[in-house]
């Protein structure tokens, strides 16, 4: 098995290079750019502070102006020589700076950590915690009014993208009923409050509506799972055998079917890393959560290639670990599964 997850880690270098200098070539192919936005806005602030500017005339800056903000933010290279210049900074945990707020890209990103590891950890624990016991009692209660019930509203919820959801829950309990705030990880009554008590209420009563966002489509997917998964190996011969031979039914579900329905969730275990880190970008864009997926998502519409580098850099490495520890679940609770054997 050591041998195993050893090539495992000789890949991830491959395929992370790959995925960077894709996403990097995409980012200088596309049209628009930081030298692009300059020339707009200054080209806006002419005509609003100048009514004699000539109308043919579409660009505030000379060519050597323009060579020289290219050169500034190194759009004057190659696409590969960039790459291995990025690469090289990158080996030295240096993330670059934003050509739009003229920051540390790795300044940037540990100031919203912290908002998508709160997001994402309530997403993760509430998913595995509720779905798998869920999903548990769906399948031994196959075809009851509760799973039938059930399984409307979650097949309901797994339909609907979040952020769909999101601009629902906002109308309905933000604008007309004023339950909870519109948006925003945190409101002036957490900088107000002198208790740890008061704090956590404040980020609590902002995190309802975009957790029900978030927790909608995994939520549903991993009950969906675990439900059929366990009812496939209750049919199965070797729980009917085991039923026969005088185990109690109980004993045989938990001692030997579901374990055995763990292992295609164990599958994808690993790839909830990228709860996170991530999040979902249209989601915190309608809450105006200030995460790593609003800056992303500014980034993108900015076309602030250095933040994009970052996060796309960090995302993969978290998919790419995700999937190592995926085969380690999998080689836990499998008992079958030998890797490198």
């Amino acid at each position: 098995m050591l041998s195993y997850f050893l090539r495992r880690l000789l890949l991830v270098i491959p395929t992370f290079l790959g995925i960077t200098i894709l996403i990097f070539g995409i980012t200088r192919l596309v049209p628009g750019g930081p030298v692009e936005r300059m020339m707009t806005q200054m080209q806006a602030q002419g005509d609003a502070g100048s009514s004699l500017q000539r109308a043919g005339d579409s660009s505030a800056l000379s060519d050597d102006q323009i060579a020289e903000l290219k050169a500034f933010y190194g759009l004057d290279k190659p696409v590969l020589e960039a790459y291995v210049d990025w690469l090289g900074k990158l080996a030295n945990f240096d993330l670059g700076e934003s050509t739009r707020y003229y920051e540390p890209v790795a300044d940037m990103i540990a100031e919203r950590l912290p908002v998508s590891l709160f997001y994402g950890g309530m997403t993760f624990f509430i998913s595995y915690f509720i779905s798998l016991p869920l999903g548990y009692y769906k399948a031994l209660k196959h075809g009851s009014v509760f799973d039938s019930s059930s399984s409307v509203l979650i097949f309901i919820g797994f339909a609907l993208p979040g952020y769909v959801v999101g601009v629902l829950l906002i109308t309905l309990f933000s604008y007309h009923l004023e339950w909870f705030p519109m948006g925003g990880f945190v409101g002036d009554a957490y900088y107000d409050a002198t208790s740890f008590w008061e704090r956590a209420k404040d980020v609590m009563w902002h995190a309802v509506l975009p957790l029900i966002c978030y927790l909608i489509g995994d939520f549903a997917t991993l009950t969906m799972t675990m439900k059929n998964n366990l009812m496939e190996n209750l049919s199965a011969d070797y729980i009917r055998t085991a039923i026969a031979k005088g185990l109690p039914f109980r004993s045989a579900v938990r001692k030997h079917a579901l374990r055995n329905s763990l292992i295609p969730i164990a599958s994808h275990f690993g790839n909830s890393l990228l709860f996170f880190m991530t999040g979902a970008f249209l989601i915190e864009v309608i809450f105006n959560i200030n995460g790593i997926g609003l800056l992303g998502y500014e980034s993108i519409m900015e076309r602030d290639y250095p933040v994009v580098m970052g996060i796309v850099a960090i995302n993969a490495l978290l998919l790419l670990a995700g999937n190592i520890i995926s085969d380690i679940c999998v080689a836990l609770i499998d008992p079958r599964v030998k890797f490198g054997s």
